[in-house]
């Protein structure tokens, strides 16, 4: 779960990150992104990002599938956007918006479009995030590990 600071929750906030941000589409996902000065944020339209952190917000229609499929979608979402918010600039808002395929991705697919997407914004660069470290393979020959060492 992304903490409260961290969450576009008011309609006339991800209209705004809609209407006035940059766009990037990929096959599963759109991401709208919208960065503004904090300093600025006040004259321009009362766009609650007052405070400095980069926050972000999912859309996840009917048409990516029942309620089990979307909130699967968006708890995947969710969970990559968040390791992704440090390492976006102060005042960033995203909206990411999930597509009908996004329903059968794996989240592995779901990473490297959003990924792609923030690119392509020039928010991500090409370096992986600070808290994302590669895990490591276990040999296809290797018994599985049930978690306990006893």
């Amino acid at each position: 779960m992304l903490p409260a600071a961290a969450r576009l929750r008011r309609s006339e906030d991800f209209r705004v990150v809609l209407r006035r941000g940059s766009r990037a589409g990929r096959r599963r996902l759109v991401v709208h992104a919208l960065t503004t000065d904090p300093s600025a944020a006040a004259d321009a339209v009362q766009f609650s990002t007052a405070q400095s952190a980069a926050r972000a917000g999912f859309v996840v229609s009917k048409a990516v599938g029942n309620s089990v499929v979307r909130h699967r979608v968006s708890r995947r979402l969710r969970h990559l956007v968040s390791a992704r918010l440090g390492t976006l600039p102060a005042g960033t808002a995203l909206v990411v918006r999930a597509l009908p395929p996004s329903s059968t991705a794996s989240s592995a697919e779901l990473e490297s479009d959003l990924d792609a997407a923030l690119r392509r914004l020039g928010l991500l660069s090409s370096r992986r995030p600070a808290g994302d470290v590669p895990r490591p393979t276990r040999p296809a020959d290797a018994a599985p590990d049930h978690g306990s060492a006893v």
